[in-house]
């Protein structure tokens, strides 16, 4: 039976924060986009706003025209909010406001990439769960621990949704037009964006952790989990071959084949990440940060950090200035473990002419 009724359209009010990240927006827009042609009468209408004036740049220099922001949306409108590095210390007390004004009047909002940040500071995120994009998680955990951060796509059960920005929007729309309009078009629209499969809420972030395309072997991925949960208080290697299953030797071959360092190697690379996003994103001194990722020792922090950075920990206070787009990420983690992959290479050739 064809749909004749034209049905009243859903208002996405998208509001930009100086420096977003266009392909987060994107992501979003399109399926919304495409809902709008498969069906017989538009189902999404979107708008562009913002608070921090009328054209706003993107981290990678597209600027949009924004209108204010409505005084008072209601029950049938939603809030896309789009942040990007100046999310993490955006302060603006009248977004803030505003968005608590429009979560009492019952419109739905949900913030995507960085801007999580945003609305966990206006106080809508208390005893929630959430996510962002990965790179921030240690950093907005630490600044809001009343709120659960959790590393997945996109969270959808609560008041306020959150997406981890990326192609992640295109899971999280899919997922509301389902709600919205049912699967079958939903599917349709995956189908014309080719994005196979849909992923659901929980998928990963994150699949090769610097390993090219491959997927990682399920006990290296579980031995991976149980490092980076346990950055503040490292878990010795036979303890975490005892909790996946594996003997010390099954865990040591089966990590270093696959990630080409070893699970010692790779855990101090995974706290110093997560010392650099406590630098960048919190107010933690030097030696508050290297205590938070498990260093006994100042002075080994201080040097492990310059050895796989080049630049001291003091260096990454000012490594999101307003005035550069986005921060600059030296230490990239296919780098750091080619290094070890090439010298454990040299050192077997090394050990094989000698026996010869």
């Amino acid at each position: 039976m064809t749909e004749t009724t034209p049905r009243a359209q859903s208002p996405m009010r998208c509001v930009l924060i100086p420096r977003f990240n266009m392909l987060a927006l994107t992501s979003m827009l399109e399926p919304l986009r495409l809902a709008n042609t498969l069906s017989p009468s538009p189902l999404y209408r979107r708008s562009f706003h913002s608070v921090d004036g009328d054209y706003i740049t993107s981290m990678d220099g597209f600027g949009i025209a924004c209108a204010p922001v409505p005084e008072r949306l209601n029950r049938s409108e939603t809030v896309l909010l789009f942040g990007g590095p100046g999310s993490v210390h955006y302060r603006n007390p009248r977004l803030f406001s505003w968005l608590r004004l429009q979560a009492r009047l019952g419109a739905r909002i949900c913030a995507v990439d960085l801007a999580p940040h945003i609305v966990a500071r206006a106080g809508l995120l208390n005893g929630q769960k959430a996510t962002l994009h990965w790179t921030a998680l240690p950093g907005f955990q630490e600044q809001f621990p009343d709120v659960t951060a959790v590393e997945q796509l996109f969270v959808a059960d609560g008041p306020v949704l959150t997406a981890a920005g990326g192609t992640a929007g295109i899971d999280l729309m899919l997922h509301v037009v389902g709600q919205m309009h049912g699967a079958a078009l939903s599917g349709e629209i995956s189908d014309r964006m080719t994005h196979h499969p849909i992923r659901p809420a929980t998928a990963q972030q994150r699949v090769t952790l610097g390993r090219s395309d491959a997927r990682l072997p399920q006990s290296v991925r579980a031995a991976v989990d149980l490092i980076e949960a346990h950055v503040a208080d490292p878990v010795s290697v036979p303890e975490i071959a005892a909790r996946i299953g594996l003997s010390h030797r099954q865990l040591l071959r089966e990590f270093s084949a696959a990630m080409g360092c070893s699970v010692v190697q790779f855990g101090l690379l995974l706290r110093l990440q997560h010392a650099r996003v406590l630098l960048m994103s919190t107010g933690l001194g030097v030696r508050e940060v290297a205590t938070a990722t498990g260093f006994n020792s100042l002075s080994h922090f201080a040097h492990a950090f310059r050895k796989c950075f080049g630049r001291p920990a003091s260096a990454f206070r000012s490594a999101q200035p307003d005035i550069e787009p986005e921060p600059h990420w030296p230490g990239a983690l296919h780098a750091f473990l080619d290094t070890h992959e090439v010298r454990r290479r040299i050192n077997q050739q090394m050990a094989g002419a000698q026996g010869g």
